[in-house]
């Protein structure tokens, strides 16, 4: 695709946000800020308008979108919600949850969208310009993080326009995202829900308003890299230029550190603190966003030193290791 579109970068406020639906109900596309990252959004029923979605990324076109929708009641109009998906949505919707159910059928969303699957990812977003958007738009949009295919997911509008200026017509600036990483993925189109994802939502939380004891995971010897069931779960992902070392104790000299908590090691290069106090939920805020950072030093190497797997542990050191995966 040729970067020839103006891209506006407009504030959030309700012109901006009448004028983002007029282009999306046009075949247009307009990034969106939601609570987790910023969205990629178009009509989700128009396949022109998905079909740019994976050329503006440069997204592979067997890996399916998240339909956002108003609220639940539309949700249970594009998709069938077992009890397991009910108790979900009512626990955690709007928010940073996506639910993988069935597809109704007849449903006026785009095959693209689904990538031929027969699930459709659904999530009811809680930011206030996200919902703002989608009321003005009276129907589901599909939106995936708003950068290029395995890059850094965008936190602001500053890192879609680096990502995707010209190839847009509009980013709607709503400031940096409150969570930082992407929803948390649940599959509950089969008899026993699986998490697809980890991500702004914990899997206890989740396990919890199950009444399960623990949330189990999709068997990853069973994942078809060529038709995965939601967004995030190819082996490389969110990647910076820069290679990337993980639970990183002695950084080499000079080299980049994403540190977490109060200890530091010097090197000499670039660092960045997810959070010096060890908080977990700053740190998820920040990760994309110091990856970028330390990306524009120059820097060839990041260390990251360790940081612990529970709770938004989870996702946090999720996207770590699929930025530290072999790039293809």
């Amino acid at each position: 695709m040729e970067d020839i579109l103006e891209t506006r970068v407009l504030q959030a406020d309700r012109a901006a946000v009448a004028e983002a639906a007029r282009i999306i109900e046009t075949g247009g596309l307009v990034a969106m800020p939601t609570e987790t990252v910023y969205g990629l959004a178009a009509d989700a029923a128009n396949g022109l308008a998905v079909a740019r979605i994976f050329e503006a990324k440069g997204r592979p076109r067997f890996n399916p979108l998240i339909v956002h929708v108003t609220g639940l009641d539309a949700a249970r109009g594009l998709g069938c919600f077992t009890d397991e998906a009910e108790r979900l949505a009512q626990a955690f919707w709007p928010g940073p949850m996506t639910l993988v159910v069935p597809r109704r059928s007849g449903v006026p969303i785009s095959d693209l969208v689904t990538a031929g699957l027969s699930t459709l990812a659904i999530r009811v977003p809680a930011h206030p310009v996200a919902k703002a958007l989608l009321a003005e738009c009276g129907r589901p949009l599909a939106a995936p993080s708003a950068n290029r295919s395995g890059h850094v997911s965008p936190t602001t509008a500053a890192h879609v326009a680096a990502d995707l200026s010209g190839r847009v017509e509009m980013i709607l600036d709503g400031g940096p995202c409150q969570v930082g990483i992407e929803s948390t993925v649940i599959d509950v189109s089969g008899d026993t829900a699986l998490l697809l994802r980890p991500g702004g939502i914990s899997a206890d939380a989740v396990a919890n308003a199950l009444g399960l004891p623990r949330l189990a995971s999709a068997d990853s010897a069973a994942f078809d890299p060529h038709a995965p069931k939601s967004p995030g779960q190819l082996a490389s992902h969110y990647a910076p230029k820069a290679a990337i070392r993980l639970n990183v104790t002695a950084p080499e000299p000079g080299e980049a550190v994403l540190a977490f908590g109060p200890d530091v090691p010097a090197t000499g290069g670039p660092v960045v603190n997810l959070s010096e106090t060890g908080d977990l939920r700053e740190a998820a805020a920040n990760l994309f966003a110091a990856l970028r950072t330390l990306d524009r030093s120059g820097c060839n190497s990041i260390a990251v030193l360790p940081i612990p797997g529970e709770g938004l542990g989870e996702a946090i050191n999720d996207r770590l290791l699929r930025a530290a995966a072999p790039r293809p």
